[in-house]
C-alpha cells in the first residue's frame, strides 16, 4: 500500500512547479549575493573617497581618516553579511523576516551571556576609536607586543613587528597603550672618550656636526641637536652625550646620522676614541691537547 502511494504522490506531483520555485530560489540566492557584493564595493568605495582620498577635503588627519575607515569598513561587512543571511534563509524556509529578527535577537541575549569577551572586543574597539588611543600607521607597544598599526577593526586590531610578524590582537585585551608617534621624539648619541682626549676640542667637533645634520634634516627636527657635554665618567673614558627632539618615528634616523659623522669627523682630526683588546692569558707549562695525542707508531 505505501509503494502504491508513493508512486501515485510522484506521478501526482508537479515537478514543473518544483523546478520553478528551485531555480527562482537559486536565482534569488545568487542575486542578493551579487547585490550585497555590488552594494558593499560601492559603500567602501565611498567611504574610502572621504576618509582616505588626499585629493578630498576633510577635517580628519591621515592617520585618524585610515583608522575611522578600517572600523567603518569592518561594521559594514558585518551589517550586510548578517542581512543577506537573514533574507536567505526567510526565503529558504519560508520565514517571516519579523519573526526572524524577533528570535535572532532572543538568540543573541541568550548568546551574549556565553560571548562576553566578543562584546568586550566590539566595546574596546569603539573606546579606541572615540579615546582617540592609536591611528592606522602609528608605532606602539601593548604588553608584549611592538609594531605599526595596519588595522583596526570593530573586534580586533592588527600589529605589523619589525621582523614583518602580524600580531592580531583583540580590542579587549588592549590595557595599557605606549604611543611613539605623538609628539616631539628625544634622539640621544652618547659618545666616549679617552682620559687624555682634549674634551674641549672633541665637543666643538661634536657641535660643528650637530649643526651640519640640523641643517640638512629640516623639518624632521623639532630641537637642533646640542651637545650637553660630560654626562658620565666610566671606568677607562668619559661619555660626552648629544641629544635632539625629532619628528614621530624620526629619531633612530637622526642618532644614527649623527654617529657616523662624528666618527669620521673624529677621524679628520685625530681624536682617539676606545680601542678595546682581548688578551688571552695561557699557561706555557700547560700542553694542549694536540701536543698529547702526538704519539709514535712503529712500524710493522
Amino acid at each position: 500500500m505505501n509503494v502504491s502511494w508513493i508512486s501515485e504522490n510522484i506521478n501526482n506531483f508537479d515537478w514543473n512547479k518544483f523546478g520553478i520555485a528551485v531555480l527562482s530560489t537559486v536565482l534569488y540566492v545568487v542575486v542578493i549575493l551579487v547585490a550585497a557584493r555590488v552594494i558593499y564595493g560601492v559603500l567602501t568605495y565611498l567611504l574610502k573617497r572621504m576618509l582616505v582620498d588626499r585629493e578630498v577635503k576633510h577635517l580628519l588627519d591621515e592617520r585618524k581618516a585610515n583608522t575611522l575607515f578600517s572600523i567603518l569598513r569592518s561594521m559594514l561587512f558585518y551589517g550586510i553579511s548578517i542581512t543577506v543571511s537573514l533574507h536567505i534563509l526567510a526565503r529558504l524556509f519560508n520565514f517571516d523576516t519579523g519573526t526572524l529578527l524577533a528570535s535572532a535577537s532572543v538568540l543573541g541575549v541568550a548568546l551574549g551571556f556565553g560571548s562576553q569577551s566578543l562584546v568586550k572586543d566590539i566595546i574596546g574597539g569603539f573606546f579606541i576609536l572615540f579615546e582617540n588611543q592609536f591611528s592606522v600607521g602609528e608605532l606602539i607597544k601593548t604588553g608584549e607586543f611592538t609594531g605599526t598599526i595596519e588595522e583596526t577593526g570593530i573586534r580586533t586590531t592588527q600589529i605589523r613587528a619589525w621582523g614583518g610578524e602580524l600580531h592580531i590582537i583583540p580590542n579587549g585585551s588592549i590595557t595599557a597603550v605606549t604611543n611613539f608617534s605623538r609628539g616631539k621624539m628625544l634622539a640621544q648619541v652618547e659618545i666616549q672618550i679617552p682620559y687624555d682626549e682634549d674634551l674641549d676640542r672633541a665637543m666643538g667637533v661634536m657641535s660643528a656636526v650637530c649643526e651640519e645634520v640640523s641643517a640638512e634634516f629640516g623639518e624632521k627636527i623639532i630641537e637642533a641637536p646640542t651637545v650637553q657635554g660630560v654626562t658620565q665618567f666610566g671606568e677607562r673614558n668619559v661619555v660626552l652625550r648629544v641629544i635632539a627632539f625629532t619628528q614621530p618615528s624620526e629619531q633612530w634616523s637622526l642618532e644614527r646620522e649623527l654617529r657616523r659623522r662624528i666618527h669620521s669627523a673624529f677621524l679628520r682630526e685625530g681624536i682617539r676614541t676606545p680601542q678595546f683588546q682581548s688578551i688571552i692569558m695561557t699557561d706555557p707549562m700547560k700542553r694542549t691537547a694536540n701536543d698529547e695525542q702526538d704519539t709514535f707508531v712503529e712500524p710493522k
